[in-house]
């Protein structure tokens, strides 16, 4: 069993095509097909049902699928290896982010990444904090930018503290609220809010913080994206609260301080057990030491 014929069979099942596979692994059609037809002679098992129409996984072969891309991470991984220990690192590098993130300069650091290690492959994606924490858990991503409220911890994965911010108003340039210089959270739970998810690490440290106020708010509109958020603010459609730092981005809103004001941590965290070559390379141009991991 060949690793090329492992790669052919992962195209061939995540792009359902014969012809389609062939175009991603640069080969030959026939090629391609007789190296499957090989290995499933060699297997004892028709890894694909083929018709006139479409390609799909037998049982056998979904089976076998998982088990592949096992064997080429491993393949990859280990080549990556061995090109770090003689001075050349590669591969691939994937960065989960919140939208807000603020404490690093990310566009910047990825181009001073890219520009010391043009050999990785970059991949960059956006989410909230709980689901970064996991995909770095399960290896879909290596290294990401969180926030937390003071209160909680990233678990399960390595981890450092960039910087604590505090939340500020944020209302578009003609509310009521634009002209003052401060506010506390009594007074803004009598507005309508925009805010992100409930139960996301981004929306809690609000909740709480009204909630330990004995406050209760209205939050109208729900949002995944920080970015969007801002824009339905400055549409007029109600108020957020969002981390200072982040706030100095932004355009065509008004900020307020809040005198009462939740707090909020942003951290940077990598796999416990995994960190690859090219993750620690980019720990180090983040100037995050590495050689003492804890929790």
């Amino acid at each position: 069993m060949e690793l090329q014929q492992m790669r052919y069979v992962v195209a061939v099942a995540e792009t359902n095509s014969f012809t389609r596979a062939a175009e991603r692994c640069l080969v030959v059609q026939s090629a391609l097909s007789h190296q499957v037809a090989r290995l499933e002679k060699e297997l004892g098992a028709r890894l694909f049902e083929r018709t006139s129409r479409r390609v799909r996984l037998t049982p056998a072969g979904a089976a076998f699928l998982p088990a592949a891309r096992q064997c080429l991470e491993a393949a990859e991984r280990a080549a990556n290896e061995v090109a770090a220990a003689i001075g050349e690192v590669r591969g691939r590098l994937a960065v989960g982010l919140i939208p807000s993130v603020a404490a690093v300069d990310i566009p910047g650091a990825l181009r001073d990444f890219n520009q010391r290690y043009p050999n990785v492959r970059i991949s960059l994606s956006v989410g909230a904090s709980d689901g970064l924490v996991e995909q770095v858990r399960r290896g879909g991503i290596e290294v990401a930018f969180l926030g937390l409220p003071p209160t909680v911890r990233p678990e399960g994965v390595n981890s450092r503290e960039l910087a604590h911010d505090r939340l500020v108003a944020v209302v578009g340039p003609d509310h009521p609220l634009a002209q003052e210089p401060s506010v506390d959270l009594r007074r803004l739970s009598s507005e309508v809010f925009v805010d992100l998810p409930a139960r996301t690490a981004g929306r809690v440290q609000s909740d709480l913080a009204f909630s330990a106020a004995g406050i209760h708010r209205d939050v109208a509109f729900e949002v995944t994206n920080a970015d969007f958020l801002a824009r339905l603010v400055g549409q007029g459609l109600g108020v957020a609260m969002l981390p200072s730092a982040y706030v100095a981005q932004l355009t065509g809103v008004t900020t307020i301080e809040v005198t009462d004001a939740p707090t909020r941590v942003e951290h940077i965290i990598w796999s416990r057990d995994n960190r690859t070559p090219a993750a620690t390379a980019f720990l180090s141009i983040l100037g995050i030491p590495v050689d003492d991991d804890t929790e």
